[in-house]
């Protein structure tokens, strides 16, 4: 027989026996079987979750990146409904203000030498687009319930949280209830400032760490719980538990060039030769990289879907190439696997018969964990062609760490996850925003930002937006998860 015949028949038997090898590999790619009792039923108070949560819309806590900007009255109004509302709390736990508006919570614990836990809310919400205010079905700061929803700014983002957590601890509290260790509720008061240098939360910690507390876990905002339904191949709800958030930097890069009456102009202006370094910073992205983090996102997912699509998903190893391909063409997908470029704002001259004697654009960039501010600075450098260019760090602040998964707190998420519902996927994922937690890495390893509401992914686009609001469904289902966590988490 040929060489070649040799060849090609031992090609062929390759195949056949990798697709062998696929076919069983795939039939037995599931989930590992665990049986999971469900959640016991827990007193809550729907009506008083709606009702406060509709009046803690109606205190418009608006933060602005300059404090000057800020009406502190707002944030005094709502600490004083806060005190009003949960009477319990405010009798039972410790309260103080760390100025100019955080709220620090101390629930003492039977054992003080445990570490203690803390739960995490901001009070601020981001302020109306001005012009958009006739957009709204409802008003802004109404806190309108129809029954089917609560409308109004802080709806999802995140009084609905901060509300739901309160309520959990109140009715803990009329139940009898007594922690083992300690349980901090802390709220800051400028978390829509992004990348603040001297953050509310940021004051927080410091607080706790002048008073040489280290916390066992931190639990903030993050993922929730959101539909995954692909017709006839996966059908399960995806519950996202960041352990890892990205960074963010705000980089201004300008050109200068003489100037003068645009009768005149040169054959490019400061502008049109910033245009090359735009198109230079937009065509060089930053290096897509496969994390463990995305990568078992994908094998979670993979696991759980039916047996035909799980021939492609339990061959992900193989296929990673080709996947990191395809995400890097989808912009939301891109955004798990680099650090991202959006050049978003840009200025050249005051009037539009002068040349620009100087031309500038904002790009923002956001690092995923592992990048840094300067080795940003460093791409930007090395990816424009034009060494003429000045280039200039507005604001910052760094990737946080990457949180364990094998934690005692990780663990009480991923299991209230599956008793809330056998239909969950649990998994760790990089939150794309900023949250409070990640100041608290210096008192703190085990940081977790996950929000225990179902939502459909069209609500999610009016966070920040027009028409927030909330399912009133979801607050019942928030209060009772919250209940259960402070009851395994400051357990022993």
């Amino acid at each position: 027989m040929p060489a070649w015949k040799i060849v090609l028949f031992m090609i062929l038997g390759i195949l056949a026996a990798f697709l062998v090898i696929t076919l069983i590999r795939a039939a037995f790619f599931v989930p590992k079987k665990r049986t999971y009792e469900p959640l016991p039923d827990e007193k809550v108070d729907h009506d008083r979750v709606m009702r406060n949560l509709s009046q803690a819309i109606r205190i418009p806590t608006v933060s602005y990146p300059d404090p000057n900007d800020v009406d502190w009255a707002q944030f005094e109004r709502f600490h004083a409904f806060l005190k009003e509302a949960y009477p319990l709390i405010h009798q039972t736990l410790s309260c103080e203000v760390v100025p100019p508006a955080n709220l620090l919570y101390r629930w003492k614990g039977k054992d003080s030498t445990l570490d203690p836990i803390a739960m995490l809310a901001h009070q601020d919400v981001v302020p109306v687009e001005a012009g958009t205010e006739d957009d709204w079905t409802h008003p802004t700061y109404e806190g309108y319930h129809d029954g089917a929803y609560i409308w109004g700014r802080g709806a999802l983002d995140m009084k609905n949280h901060l509300i739901s957590v309160m309520e959990a601890v109140e009715t803990l509290l009329e139940e009898g209830f007594e922690p083992e260790r300690d349980v901090y509720l802390l709220f800051g008061d400028d978390e829509e400032v992004v990348a603040s240098a001297n953050s509310g939360a940021r004051k927080l910690m410091h607080t706790l760490k002048e008073r040489g507390v280290h916390l066992d876990s931190v639990l903030d905002e993050g993922g929730a719980i959101l539909p995954a339904k692909v017709g006839g191949i996966l059908n399960k709800y995806l519950a996202g538990i960041g352990v890892a958030e990205k960074g963010y930097a705000d980089f201004e890069v300008s050109l200068s060039s003489k100037g003068g009456h645009s009768s005149q102009p040169p054959q490019h202006t400061a502008l049109g030769e910033l245009a090359n370094v735009i198109r230079d910073l937009e065509d060089h992205q930053c290096k897509a990289k496969m994390t463990d983090m995305v990568y078992n996102l994908f094998q979670k997912i993979g696991r759980n879907v039916s047996y035909p699509a799980r021939i492609v998903t339990c061959n992900l190893w193989l296929l990673k190439p080709l996947v990191l391909a395809m995400m890097k063409k989808i912009p939301p997908a891109a955004s798990l696997i680099r650090t991202t470029t959006g050049v978003t704002m840009a200025q050249g001259s005051p009037a539009a018969n002068v040349l620009p004697q100087k031309a500038s654009v904002t790009v923002n960039f956001r690092m995923m964990p592992g990048d840094s501010i300067a080795g940003v600075e460093r791409h930007i450098r090395k990816v424009v062609r034009n060494q003429g260019i000045e280039v200039k760090l507005l604001k910052g602040k760094e990737p946080s760490k990457i949180s364990p998964t094998d934690s005692r707190c990780f663990a009480i998420l991923e299991e209230l996850c599956m008793r809330t519902n056998p239909d969950n996927i649990v998994a760790p994922y990089l939150v794309m925003g900023g949250t409070d937690a990640c100041n608290y890495e210096p008192i703190c390893e085990n940081i977790y930002r996950f929000a225990p509401f179902v939502v459909d992914p069209s609500l999610l686009l009016c966070t920040h937006s027009t028409n927030e609001r909330v399912p009133v469904k979801a607050l019942k289902e928030g209060v009772v998860f919250f209940k259960q966590y402070i009851r395994l988490a400051s357990d022993k």
